[in-house]
């Protein structure tokens, strides 16, 4: 029988789920069981069991992270969370700024977030444009992580080429222990502290957690302050009712070193742009966030209503100085329930989501860091409309068709009051409303309870955010109206596990019209990128895991030796460009491969070597004309338990010291950039080693 769509249920309601195929392999967990965890959840918040369930009933690619997984590693940004996520690129630039790609998503962007909607606890920490960056993620304070892919994050609302991605903090009910302390650390003056306390009294629980980080990180110019604090309060108001506020404080202020010449990435990693210095280039943010879930059990299902609001405040010398301030503000009511048409087992999901934003962009001179004149005043804001529904009907006992869809309409609205000297003296004013509908359609076939095959294809929308929109080039700050990007995407793949063997593979295929395609006018002087519509492009690939779990009882009862590894393989290019012609899109390498084999024994020790390995390094520029080498990396994680929840872990990285290019900001033709002068790299991090010391009780 098919798994229920309820997402608030707090009673597990049907089959085992199945287990990610690059987990760590384990006994199948029985119904009884499975009910019991399930229990633990709440309406607001189902249990960790219940939100594995939900996302592996999905007709298409997705993937699930338990954060117990997770925690005897360094864990800093998405990379340390989502490395083993096949089909998810994701590269470190500089402290926690990193490279988020999913199916080429923003694949050219140098600069944070576009294509994918990034959430916390279901409720989207991307601002109104689309817009969005990991400086509100705290690895630390995660339950779980849900990762949607492409059109598969319709369940949110969500349609862009890369999916979503959801992070889900603990609470009361899910929290791994009611206290957790833990301090860790290591190279490049590392120190991090992090708590976590939550409890129910009565019908109340609450969760508070926080972490505080201070690092000078592998390059020079590269120090990172963070303070990130999440708390949640829930309460049962009456039997079926419950209601859930959010808040989070997150400040960072991170220095930033810049991109390299490819020379110097390979042979002076640790060096800084001179501009970066000079320009005291880094990112101030302070964040605020509060929102709420109120969830209904209902007689047929579960309706919740989410509410948000977001202050965001920018300080950010670069190429200029950029000084924002903005709110964001949302709500999304979303029905799902379970219920039978004509003696077929039907599951439904139907939602509705509005939020809104505005923000105030001012831009200086930068002066060492400091704002010297000031060139631009404008006003940025943004308004979405957007209705959305998915259903699953079982006409065969385990066989499934999907069909759903989104109409939206976003508006972008842009107001330069001008006033200052040279080309932003002139005021100007521009508006774009983008409508559309992506319909999904989809098929899932389950012949046995722990083996899925599915088939879906979908189209996807990304609307242009305003880095895309506002561009700075020979006429000033201006706006450029770009269309949006449309595509069709096919999908077809199985997951699942028999006995020790579990497996994760998927193909798709991407027709893309209007591509945002990005280049970097400056990559030394930091520059924003300048953003066009490629007319045809095309991004297919493999995302594929396997885990296998190779011996059992080695040396002593219950010992194991297992093996995991995952494969995405990307082929993005243009097609027919009148530019480009045929040429690869720059920014991500064509294959990335990752393996570790894992030993875990009974009294708690954990042993874990890895490699990271990129066969063929990416292009740098559109035209093709240079491309980075590629690299391998060795690593070791291990871990210890001992008595009274108290662990130690270490987490050795790069242990051969390699020499590589993490990320790039891509040029249009490197041989007019700059040569081999073009300073268009950013070095991964050498040799590193973090170790650190958990209490949990």
């Amino acid at each position: 029988m098919p798994s229920s769509l309820i997402r608030g249920s707090a009673v597990a309601l049907v089959l085992v789920p199945l287990q990610t195929a690059y987990a760590e392999s384990t006994p199948s967990t029985s119904l009884a069981e499975l009910a019991v965890e399930a229990a633990a959840g709440s309406l607001t918040v189902p249990s960790v069991a219940r939100q594995r369930e939900i996302v592996q009933a999905t007709v298409g690619s997705v993937a699930f992270v338990d954060a117990k997984d997770i925690q005897d590693r360094y864990t800093n940004t998405l990379r340390d969370v989502l490395r083993d996520t096949p089909g998810v690129f994701v590269q470190p630039r500089y402290g926690q700024e990193l490279r988020l790609s999913i199916r080429g998503s923003g694949i050219s962007r140098g600069f944070h977030l576009r294509g994918i909607e990034l959430l916390q606890d279901g409720i989207p920490l991307n601002l109104a444009d689309g817009s969005g960056d990991f400086y509100q993620v705290d690895p630390l304070t995660l339950r779980s992580i849900e990762i949607y892919k492409g059109g598969n994050a319709l369940t949110f609302g969500a349609t862009t080429l890369g999916g979503a991605v959801n992070v889900v903090t603990p609470t009361a009910y899910t929290a791994l222990s009611p206290t957790i302390l833990r301090i860790d650390g290591g190279s490049f003056n590392t120190l991090r502290e992090s708590f976590q306390v939550s409890r129910v009294i009565g019908p109340l629980d609450f969760f508070v957690g926080g972490t505080l980080t201070n690092a000078d990180n592998f390059r020079d110019h590269e120090t990172q302050i963070t303070r990130n604090f999440n708390a949640n309060v829930g309460y049962r108001i009456a039997p079926g009712i419950e209601t859930r506020f959010y808040a989070g404080v997150y400040l960072t202020n991170q220095k930033l070193p810049g991109t390299l010449s490819l020379f110097n990435a390979l042979n002076n990693p640790t060096l800084a742009n001179p501009t970066a210095i000079t320009g005291n280039q880094s990112r101030k943010v302070e964040t605020e966030r509060i929102a709420n879930r109120t969830s209904f059990a209902l007689d047929v299902g579960t309706l919740d209503i989410d509410s948000w609001a977001i202050h965001k405040s920018l300080y950010h010398p670069i190429f200029q100085v950029i000084d924002q301030d903005g709110w964001t503000y949302g709500i999304a009511p979303r029905w799902s329930g379970s219920f039978d048409v004509a003696g077929f087992r039907n599951d439904t999901i139907l939602g509705l989501r509005a939020f809104a934003g505005q923000n105030s962009a001012r831009q200086y001179v930068n002066v060492r860091g400091n704002r010297g004149a000031q060139t631009l005043e404008a006003l940025q804001s943004a308004a979405n409309y957007e209705a959305y529904g998915e259903n699953r009907l079982w006409f065969l006992p385990d066989v499934a068709l999907m069909t759903g869809a989104k109409l939206f309409s976003a508006n972008r609205t842009y107001s330069n009051k001008g006033g200052f000297s040279g080309t932003n003296r002139l005021p100007s004013f521009a508006n774009e409303t983008y409508t559309g509908v992506n319909p999904k359609v989809g098929l899932l076939w389950q012949p046995l309870p722990e083996i899925q095959v599915f088939g879906d294809v979908a189209r996807s929308r990304d609307v242009p955010d305003f880095s895309d929109l506002v561009q700075t080039n020979t006429l000033g700050t201006t706006f450029v109206p770009l269309r949006a990007q449309r595509a069709w995407t096919y999908e077809a793949g199985a997951r699942g596990r028999i006995d020790r063997v579990a497996w994760d593979v998927t193909l798709y295929r991407a027709e893309i019209r209007d591509e945002l395609i990005n280049f970097a006018v400056n990559p030394a002087l930091a520059i924003p990128a300048a953003t066009f519509n490629a007319p045809r492009t095309r991004h297919q690939g493999v995302e594929a895991a396997l885990s296998v779990e190779i011996l059992r009882d080695l040396g002593t009862t219950g010992d194991r030796l297992s093996l995991a590894g995952i494969w995405t393989h990307n082929d993005f290019r243009f097609r027919s460009d009148p530019v480009f012609r045929d040429n690869r899109i720059a920014g991500v390498p064509d294959d990335v491969l990752r393996a570790s084999v894992t030993y875990a024994h009974p009294s708690g020790l954990r042993l874990t070597p890895s490699i990271d390995w990129v066969p063929t390094g990416a292009f740098a520029d559109h035209a093709n004309n240079l491309r980075v080498p590629g690299y391998a990396l060795i690593n070791l994680e291990a871990g210890i338990d001992f008595a009274h929840g108290v662990t130690l872990f270490l987490d050795a990285r790069n242990l051969a010291d390699k020499r590589y290019v993490s990320d790039i900001s891509v040029v249009t033709d490197a041989r007019t950039a700059g040569g081999s002068g073009l300073a268009a790299f950013y070095p991964g991090v050498g040799r590193s080693f973090f170790g650190g010391v958990r209490a949990s009780f």
